[in-house]
């Protein structure tokens, strides 16, 4: 099924025109977004509660302008926000990565059938177990599915590919323990939607089992952050910007090009590549590194499906305490999810 929201015409628009009429832009983008699957225009109280969560995010990040002072404020922020509930966790040792495995708790829930590995976001650098918590145990809930939440090593103590490294480690360790790579889904945000999609890759290359499905919810796929929308939603997107990637990629790669497909997917080759569901907000600097990724894989006939989300910032799925939409849009990874595991939850 493919969830195409953007029309061609709009995303090959040139770079010069979004940066010309900026304002006009943003407009074609929300009226385009409003066709997507499920996904209407934003709605008031939407505008509202993303204008409180943004004021959040401001708060917390207000001079944090190094690697570890985003880290504290990430975590900070974070920790202001409820942990999940009606859930069961499991501290385990995945081959020597840290993690903790949650399942609903409910009796008749099959512990060990269905698993999302889920990769936090971060920069590379911040984001951990805590950070994501609610969010991986909304989806255990909703999917009806274990989830496998990582620790994967940091930048800038751990710089690439150790954060890619470890997550093909706990991927591998999933099949190693049971789980079925049919009944296996990858998922990550921002930069974790790099490191899952780069994890499926290596699976593709080494030729051994990959999973049922990826899901990337805002992915940095292009570290030489050369989207169009880098420019065009530098006003809309408080939270990343060009330059904040830039300082990523110098410290993450060091020497290595940011072009290189073993580190910027948007360069990988994508054939042979699973189910792939791409979530993005429609004001975020990385929307050109989604649709790009989305065509691309397209073309290589990988069955993408494509959500832009009106007015969302960066992130907004990890706040269902504070936004509408981040349930909704959790609701359909869940759904995306069920849909392609081999073993379907049972009502």
């Amino acid at each position: 099924m493919n969830g195409r929201i953007l029309p061609a015409g709009i995303r090959r628009a040139p770079k010069r025109l979004k940066s010309l009429f900026p304002a006009l832009a943003a407009l074609m983008l929300l009226a385009s977004a409003a066709v997507g699957r499920d996904i209407g225009p934003q709605s008031p109280a939407s505008r509202e509660q993303v204008e409180k969560l943004v004021g959040l995010w401001k708060d917390h990040f207000a001079g944090a302008d190094s690697l570890q002072q985003r880290r504290t404020a990430f975590r900070t922020l974070m920790e202001t926000t409820p942990g999940p509930t009606r859930i069961q966790v499991r501290q385990v040792d995945a081959d020597g990565v840290d993690a903790e495995l949650m399942w609903p708790a409910r009796l008749h829930h099959p512990i060990g059938q269905r698993v999302i590995l889920y990769v936090h976001g971060g920069g590379f650098s911040s984001g951990s177990i805590r950070t994501h918590s609610l969010l991986a145990g909304s989806l255990a809930k909703a999917a009806s599915s274990d989830i496998l939440l990582i620790d994967y090593r940091l930048m800038p103590e751990y710089a690439y590919p150790a954060q890619i490294n470890d997550a093909l480690t706990a991927y591998r360790w999933l099949l190693d323990n049971g789980y079925r790579s049919e009944n296996v889904i990858v998922a990550g945000d921002g930069a974790g939607g790099n490191i899952a999609i780069e994890t499926v890759l290596r699976q593709m290359q080494a030729a051994k089992p990959l999973p049922a499905a990826v899901i990337a919810l805002s992915p940095i796929t292009d570290l030489a952050a050369t989207g169009g929308s880098m420019t065009s939603n530098a006003g809309s997107d408080p939270l990343v910007g060009k330059d904040w990637i830039e300082t990523l990629r110098k410290t993450y790669l060091r020497s290595r090009s940011p072009t290189d497909p073993q580190a910027s997917p948007l360069y990988a080759d994508m054939i042979g590549f699973p189910p792939l569901l791409l979530q993005v907000g429609s004001g975020e600097v990385l929307l050109d590194d989604t649709l790009r990724l989305a065509d691309k894989a397209r073309q290589a006939g990988v069955d993408v499906t494509t959500e832009v989300w009106p007015g969302m910032p960066h992130q907004w799925q990890l706040f269902p305490s504070l936004l509408d939409d981040a349930d909704r849009s959790s609701q359909n990874i869940a759904e995306f999810a069920i849909r392609h595991f081999a073993d379907k939850p049972q009502e």
